[in-house]
């Protein structure tokens, strides 16, 4: 029971992570209090059945106790943590339960923890049973609130963020929330074009199906709330991951899935499909279109099952399957006045997720008189398998490395390379893709609750490409993706364009699948620190030339999250030999404050930033209040303004949103290959 299984190295989105997969009982150490028993060693025959038990709980929880960088023990502290973040996971909109439920839950949770190991955790039913009792009643009241006496008012104000409110002590001051949101809601439907009348059933039907959710949620899908609660006590990176999670998990990592190829998103209880993958099966096979409302799966020669008001991630895991097998979509199409109804069938095949992979694009420019090619490479995550080298499966690393070394040959002016969307993946993929550009190097180290420090290199001399570069960041540039930019601004290889700062996400996670059908625990095992002995952690990294982003927002990042870790410092360990026969010149404050300056200007002067900044400007006001009336005015306008582009994709439209800072990109980059040139 002791032998490792398999091990492998992988990072999530918005966490860098390393994946060892191993036996539960081989973690298990002794603990003081109610964690204190191992979990016993049995014999195959002896083994339990698979899946989340109530039992089980305290064991899971003892793993992330004995691999957590700064969490070792369980006391008071964390127990009140771990209830305030349940409390959180059941009601964080805070409109379900009343202040006195929430003292008698965390009352009759806390003496659970004693409970568990004996395999009774009763609290968490009795927990359901409140959360249902206060569903029907609000059930009842909207039934109520919507009937034929209601009458619109858009001149309400109510506090918005669960945040800045407490739980309120009667229902009738939940009500009266209540019948403020109520409002907010029905605005929301007219604005959609729906009828009054619908729009009364829809909400209704809303409120319906959320206590039907609450009812029908499984007792495992319950305990694994329970533990992610533990596991965001910790810090907000830890997680447990379902055995469904796990398999996202890993389609998330290698870009590949088996399906259809249709992105779909859910809308009044109806799964839409909102894009067809090109070239995957459903593409290929012709008869499913978007806006078409999927209302029954079936898979083949099995009898259909309803969807309507089932959460999207079921849906999506009923549409699943392996290649080559057939599944049967019963579909709501719209032709004109008409609702039609269609029978589908589609082979499901392997499905490559090209739009989160690394593309590049060309864009020629006039600077200084002078004919100029600049490559824009979009860089959504750090994706990869085990070994980002290895050949058999796609990586970041080896696209990266094809398309830099394309535009190396096609003998371009500069690089801009787009991470402001990259929310981290790959360790080893920042290490080695952050070599593409230096020669030789330490990229990131690590620190684990031991204190031992572990610099991470770039051990190849080769350089891909030596020309400028330029790296746009957001508040969304995450783990992975702030260790590329902090390594190549340490280096002062790169200059750093965007947001005041990145994310600030400086921890590292150990992802390790569970035996017996658990699922996987991702653990918080260290943090990492730039070439410059900076940490990312709170701070993020700054850029070199700061432009508006529509989210450069302060509640935006980690330092915002609970219970995030402190930040810390380490000795600087640039390497010498990144730029040993100086093929590409550094950047230096000089360089960067010219460059600064013509990027003011330009965004002063660019309709479009200023109407970004409108944009933060409004969000940042009555922050966490909504005031009907101004919302529905903006509302009018951006309806406005998105009915002309509502057969739009998604892809289309990332585009349009990305424009702006792709093109002041590109003239940073014009900037800066002119004073790099000036330097030379």
């Amino acid at each position: 029971m002791n032998r490792m299984k398999k091990k492998w190295i992988i990072v999530g989105g918005l966490s860098t992570s390393i994946v060892v997969v191993s036996l539960l009982c081989a973690q298990l150490s002794n603990q003081k209090g109610w964690l204190k028993n191992k979990l016993p060693i049995l014999k195959p025959e002896e083994r339990p059945q698979s899946g989340l038990t109530c039992a089980r709980v305290p064991h899971l929880m003892q793993v992330f106790l004995l691999k957590h960088v700064a969490w070792k023990s369980w006391d008071k502290e964390l127990q009140e943590r771990t209830l305030k973040q349940y409390i959180k996971w059941i009601d964080g909109s805070k409109t379900l339960l009343l202040a006195s439920d929430v003292t008698k839950i965390k009352a009759d949770l806390g003496k659970m923890f004693e409970r568990m190991s004996l395999g009774d955790c009763g609290a968490l039913e009795r927990t359901r049973n409140i959360l249902v009792e206060r569903s029907k009643e609000n059930e009842k009241f909207v039934e109520g609130a919507m009937g034929p006496k209601y009458k619109f008012n858009e001149n309400v104000e109510f506090v918005s963020d669960p945040d800045k409110r407490d739980f309120f002590k009667t229902s009738s001051k939940k009500f009266e929330y209540l019948e403020k949101f109520l409002h907010f809601q029905y605005s929301n439907y007219l604005m959609a074009d729906t009828a009054p009348k619908e729009a009364k059933k829809l909400i209704i039907k809303k409120y319906v199906a959320i206590t039907k959710r609450i009812q029908e949620e499984k007792f495992d899908e319950i305990l694994a709330e329970f533990v992610n609660a533990f596991a965001y006590a910790l810090d907000p990176h830890s997680s447990y991951l379902s055995p469904n999670e796990l398999a996202d998990f890993n389609i998330q990592m290698n870009l590949e899935l088996e399906g259809i190829g249709a992105t779909l998103t859910s809308q009044d209880g109806y799964t839409v499909v909102e894009e067809l993958v090109k070239g995957g099966a459903a593409d290929r096979a012709g008869e499913l279109e978007t806006k078409d409302k999927i209302v029954a799966v079936a898979q083949d020669k099995e009898p259909p099952v309803s969807v309507i008001d089932m959460d999207l991630k079921d849906v999506v895991r009923l549409i699943r399957g392996k290649k080559g097998t057939k599944v049967n979509l019963t579909v709501m199409r719209k032709k004109g006045t008409e609702t039609q109804q269609h029978k589908i069938v589609i082979v499901r095949d392997k499905i490559s997720l090209e739009d989160q992979a690394a593309q590049i694009s060309y864009y020629d420019r006039k600077v200084d008189g002078k004919d100029k090619k600049f490559a824009v490479i979009d860089f959504p995550s750090f994706y990869g398998s085990t070994d980002p080298r290895d050949a058999a499966k796609r990586s970041s690393y080896r696209d990266m490395k094809r398309l830099v070394s394309e535009a190396a040959k096609k003998k371009v002016d500069g690089i801009v390379i787009n991470l402001i969307q990259n929310g981290g993946g790959l360790l080893e993929g920042a290490r080695t893709i952050s070599g593409l550009f230096i020669e030789k190097g330490s990229i990131v180290a690590t620190k684990d609750s031991e204190g031992r420090i572990l610099p991470l290199e770039d051990d190849d001399a080769s350089v891909s490409y030596a020309g400028p570069l330029v790296l746009l960041v957001s508040r969304l540039t995450a783990s992975a993706a702030e260790i590329m930019a902090g390594a190549l601004k340490s280096y002062h290889r790169a200059l750093v364009v965007g947001s005041d700062h990145t994310f600030g996400k400086g921890t590292v996670q150990q992802v390790e699948q569970l035996p017996f059908g658990l699922g996987a625990s991702k653990i918080t095992t260290a943090l990492f620190f730039v070439p410059n002995g900076e940490t990312t952690q709170h701070q993020g990294v700054a850029s070199d030339v700061e432009i508006p982003t529509l989210w450069s927002l302060d509640e935006l990042g980690e330092k915002s999250a609970d219970y995030s870790l402190p930040p810390q410092k380490i000795v600087p360990f640039i390497g010498k030999e990144a730029n040993k026969t100086h093929l590409w010149k550094p950047i230096t404050e000089k360089i960067i404050d010219k460059v600064k300056e013509k990027s003011k200007s330009r965004v002063a002067k660019s309709e479009k930033f200023k109407e970004i900044l409108s944009e933060l400007k409004e969000a940042q006001k009555n922050k966490g209040v909504v005031k009907l009336a101004d919302f529905r005015k903006r509302a009018q306008e951006d309806k406005a303004k998105d009915d002309k582009k509502k057969n739009q994709p998604s892809s289309e439209r990332k585009k349009e949103i990305m424009a702006p800072y792709i093109d002041e990109g590109l003239n940073v980059l014009s900037d800066l290959s002119v004073e790099l040139n000036k330097a030379s």
